[in-house]
């Protein structure tokens, strides 16, 4: 199972949020720095999110991006405010490996095949944030259905993976909830990475037994809760 240290830019710094609010910000620094911290590590992939993106600008944070992606050599995954056909490509032009399609994909679920059909579907995954069963957009600010029907429609659309981020304890470091990723598993056939809640090598164990493709690593990471050579040999990523 892969393993993805998240490099959070807020501002032009490595941060973590609580649940998505801004206003809990923690900061830990260059982003580049968190980014060769990890791989240093025996990280593989990254997984970036522009939260100034996500806040409603989506050009920012483009310089620090690049670096990252030119200095690794590694693959990043990004996500943050792609609202366009166009955001998608710039990124995915530019060099990033996989791009995350997260409101854009509920509001306009063809944008997935567009994509798929000019960068191929391995590039490109779709966002499914959930609160309490439902799909979440606009920054989990509002809830549009059953995640695991948006699931499926983005599978069906030509998305080639799936983000799947469990709101409800996204941030809180407390572990995951099992049974919400299990059927998201059970529902669809392509690969399923997981974010939220992840707190020990025993949820990552977890994940894995039911068959999970990726797991997303944050607050706990950055707290100390959970090292990455913890994770790594949980998820049998390790050499």
């Amino acid at each position: 199972m892969k393993v993805f240290p998240a490099v959070d830019v807020l501002s032009g710094r490595c941060v973590q949020l609580v649940q998505g609010k801004r206003e809990t910000a923690t900061s830990f620094g260059s982003p580049l720095e968190c980014a060769i911290r990890w791989i240093n590590s025996g990280a593989r992939e990254l997984h970036v999110v522009n939260l100034d993106g996500a806040f409603g600008n989506s050009s920012e944070n483009l310089a620090l991006i690049m670096e990252i992606i030119h200095e690794t050599g590694v693959t990043v995954q990004l996500g943050g405010g792609i609202r366009t056909f166009e955001d998608a490509a710039g990124w995915l032009d530019a060099g990033i490996g996989r791009v995350i399609i997260g409101t854009l994909a509920v509001n306009d679920p063809a944008i997935l095949t567009r994509l798929a059909d000019v960068f191929g579907s391995d590039r490109i995954m779709a966002g499914v944030d959930a609160r309490k069963g439902e799909i979440a957009v606009e920054g989990w600010e509002r809830t549009r259905g059953d995640y695991l029907g948006w699931a499926r429609v983005f599978e069906e659309r030509g998305a080639g993976s799936l983000l799947f981020t469990n709101v409800d304890v996204e941030g809180m470091q407390q572990g995951i909830l099992i049974e919400p990723v299990s059927r998201l598993i059970d529902s669809v056939g392509i690969p399923v990475v997981v974010a939220g809640g992840i707190s020990s090598g025993h949820d990552v164990r977890a994940l894995k037994e039911i068959g999970v493709y990726g797991v997303v690593l944050g607050s706990a990471l950055y707290s100390g809760k959970l090292t990455l050579s913890e994770a790594l040999e949980a998820a049998d990523e390790k050499g």
